[in-house]
């Protein structure tokens, strides 16, 4: 079986099954045919952020890798099932075709639309209706708990919204914002560090709901601004270290001065 996949000039989807598949064997390689969904779950998520960091930084060589990697964690999962006689790779791919042409009924049926945002409206529909949930909060419920918790944030807000439960416009948002602040200032003062850490989730909450007003997705928006805050603190490291200075030894005061510096050299 081994000569089937040796020196190829170019291999296909089926040899990747054919390979997991020899791999999981009882001839294959002892650390595959050890693992579980549980094992590498690590794995999959790793992987499907490291294709993030390649669109990100425009890299299509090293897109074309990392998506290569998620689709191994894939066909990995695929084939553990198929050992079990649940499930195999074909129907992973019958799936996701059925759900397409179900979900797009005004490209492979009779419903005409007119933009996107009423694509997304019959998306949604559709959805429930193939689930059968009769609820919103049965549909917020579906949203994974194991999601970042900014980006769950979001779209639990963006479900509900779908129904009317929202503000009208971003003031009352940032209101509410303020407010959450207040009420984790008062907390921190009483020395409350259980209820300290509950108005800080709402807090966060809040502020979420702010972001999606200003159509700025959170993780992202997060993720820049810790990016900016650790380009503005090099700067003050090197600003002091030229001082002949140590960070640890100076004040805050000093340190600030330094920050400022760094913004607006920035």
């Amino acid at each position: 079986m081994l000569q089937d996949f040796n020196f190829k000039d170019k291999y296909g989807f089926e040899d990747l099954a054919g390979i997991m598949a020899l791999l999981r064997s009882g001839t294959g390689c002892p650390w595959d045919m050890e693992q579980t969904h549980k094992s590498i779950r690590a794995n999959f998520i790793e992987e499907t952020y490291e294709v993030i960091e390649a669109i990100d930084n425009d890299d299509a060589p090293l897109l074309k890798e990392e998506l290569g990697d998620v689709l191994l964690q894939i066909v990995f999962h695929a084939q553990m099932e198929k050992e079990k006689g649940i499930f195999d790779i074909s129907d992973v791919i019958d799936g996701i075709c059925q759900k397409l042409i179900i979900r797009h009924p005004h490209v492979f049926g009779e419903v005409k639309v007119e933009n996107s945002e009423q694509v997304l409206k019959n998306w949604d529909e559709i959805k429930k209706q193939t689930k059968g949930q009769k609820s919103q909060t049965e549909v917020i419920k579906t949203i994974p708990r194991v999601l970042p918790a900014l980006m769950r944030s979001f779209k639990v807000q963006q479900k509900v919204a779908k129904v009317g439960f929202d503000w009208p416009e971003v003031s009352g948002a940032l209101s509410k914002t303020h407010e959450e602040l207040e009420e984790l200032e008062q907390a921190i003062a009483q020395g409350d560090s259980a209820n300290s850490k509950e108005e800080l989730g709402d807090l966060l909450f809040a502020v979420v709901n702010v972001s999606r007003f200003i159509n700025a997705e959170p993780e992202e928006a997060l993720t820049a601004a810790c990016d900016k805050f650790i380009a503005r603190f090099s700067v003050v490291e090197k600003l002091a270290r030229q001082q002949g200075r140590d960070m640890n030894e100076m004040s805050l005061e000093e340190l600030d001065k330094l920050w400022n510096r760094a913004k607006r050299e920035l």
